[in-house]
Formats: C-alpha cells, sequence, structure tokens
C-alpha cells in the first residue's frame, strides 16, 4: 500500500468515524485492529519522506520568497538612485541657471557702469577742449587785435563764407618767385 501519508490519514480518519461504538462507552469505537497497525506503518514509513519533501518545498518556497525581496530591493535602491541622480541633475541645471543669470546681470552692470565712465571722460575731453579752444580763440583775437593796433591795416569785414586760398599755377624753379618774409613789429625791439 504505497500511498500518500494524506491519503493514508483520511483512510485511517474514515475508519474511526465509521466504527461501531462500544456499549456504554461513549468515546470508544471498534476498528481493525491489523487494518489500523498497517495503515499507521505505511504513514511512518511515507512521513520522513513526505517531510523531506515538505521541507524542501518550503526551503525553495523560502528561498524564492528571499530572491524576491532582493531583487524588490534592488529595484527599490536602483528607482532611488536613478531619481536622486535626476534631482542631482535638476539641481546642477538650476545652479548653472543661477550662476548664468548672475554672470549676465553682472556683465550688464559692468557695462552700463563703463559706458556712464566713458560719457563722463568723453565730457571732460570736450570740456577742455572746448576751454582750450575758447583760449586760443581769445589769444589769437587778442594777437590779432595787438597787431591791427600797431600797423595801419584796418581789420577785414567777415564774410559769410571763407574764402580759399586761390592755387596758383606751379611754376617752373627758375620762374619761382622770391619769398618776402614778414616780421612782427614786437619782434624788432
Amino acid at each position: 500500500m504505497e500511498n500518500d501519508v494524506l491519503e493514508l490519514l483520511d483512510i485511517l480518519y474514515g475508519m474511526i468515524t465509521e466504527a461501531y461504538k462500544v456499549p456504554l462507552g461513549n468515546d470508544r469505537c471498534i476498528i481493525e485492529r491489523e487494518k489500523a497497525i498497517e495503515i499507521i506503518n505505511e504513514i511512518k514509513a511515507n512521513l520522513p519522506t513526505s517531510l523531506a519533501e515538505a521541507k524542501r518545498l518550503v526551503a525553495a518556497r523560502d528561498e524564492f520568497i528571499g530572491n524576491a525581496k532582493k531583487e524588490a530591493e534592488a529595484l527599490r535602491k536602483s528607482a532611488e538612485e536613478k531619481a536622486r541622480t535626476l534631482v542631482e541633475e535638476q539641481e546642477i541645471v538650476r545652479v548653472a541657471r543661477a550662476r548664468a543669470a548672475e554672470m549676465v546681470n553682472s556683465a550688464e552692470a559692468k557695462s552700463k557702469e563703463l559706458r556712464r565712465v566713458a560719457s563722463e571722460y568723453v565730457d571732460d575731453l570736450m570740456k577742455k577742449a572746448e576751454f582750450s579752444l575758447s583760449e586760443s580763440l581769445n589769444s589769437i583775437k587778442s594777437a590779432h587785435s595787438a597787431f591791427t593796433s600797431n600797423t595801419s591795416v584796418k581789420p577785414a569785414q567777415q564774410q559769410p563764407q571763407q574764402r580759399r586760398p586761390q592755387q596758383q599755377p606751379q611754376q617752373r624753379p627758375s620762374q619761382q618767385q622770391p619769398k618776402i618774409e614778414t616780421v612782427n613789429p614786437k619782434d624788432r625791439s
């Protein structure tokens, strides 16, 4: 009788539940002793094999659960690492954008300051040039006035347009006119 342990237990259970009750014994019954012992011996023989199979199945189940947990943990760690990397990349991008904005603002401020300083410098140069030209003009007017007062030449009337000096045709070296030097009366004394 090579039956599975569970089947043998079911047969034994059926034998006991269907057995005749002993008169005046509420919890007692009559079963075939030899048949019951044979079933119990077969259970004993198959029990180590069944227990070993059960232990193997439990171990396999535990190994499967352990592997599943390890795989789940590895997936969780991988997902956390990817999330951390994405956050770090976003942080790097955010910092880079902020730094770029700072650099642009700084460059614009420096450019504005350079334009202001350059404008002040040009304005100062123009004032100095204007003052220098004004001084030179006053000096020329004084010299002209002194020249006209020391000589009998009357000042020429100002004409609306400046006269251009007329160009004389070039003469040959043998026909050139001698140069006349003018001497300032102040230099004679």
